[in-house]
């Protein structure tokens, strides 16, 4: 479902937080931008918002945050994804040829407080 807000409605954001190897980090950003990403987008209609790399104490993470207009797209979008047999092949080989690419993976979603400028609402003061 939806956020609303007095009668706004607002997307779904998604936060995703891959942990990830320094052995074989250079071999899964090729994998996600190549392959992962486009197909994502090209048949499963993911909108990714933006990508970082990041340090967790001695633990290297990849986090992207993706935009769905509902809850019914994202689940339909990640159920489509995880079965396509394209990108089931492309882990299978790169698996095979770098090892382990992913450890943990976190999955939030993220709900807008009353005050964010989600809603269109400006933190800057008034003047």
């Amino acid at each position: 479902m939806p956020f609303v807000d007095k009668g706004h409605r607002i997307t779904i954001h998604q936060l995703r937080i891959y942990e990830i190897f320094e052995h074989n980090k250079a071999a899964f950003h090729a994998r996600f931008r190549d392959h992962a990403a486009r197909i994502m987008r090209t048949r499963y209609d993911f909108r990714i918002v933006a990508m970082w790399e990041s340090r967790f104490g001695e633990r290297t993470e990849f986090v992207y945050v993706l935009e769905w207009p509902d809850e019914a797209a994202k689940t339909a979008g990640w159920a489509a994804f995880m079965a396509d047999a394209e990108w089931a092949e492309i882990k299978r080989v790169t698996h095979a040829e770098h090892g382990l690419m992913v450890g943990q993976i976190e999955d939030r979603q993220l709900a807008p407080v009353g005050y964010s400028p989600a809603w269109g609402r400006s933190l800057l003061p008034t003047m």
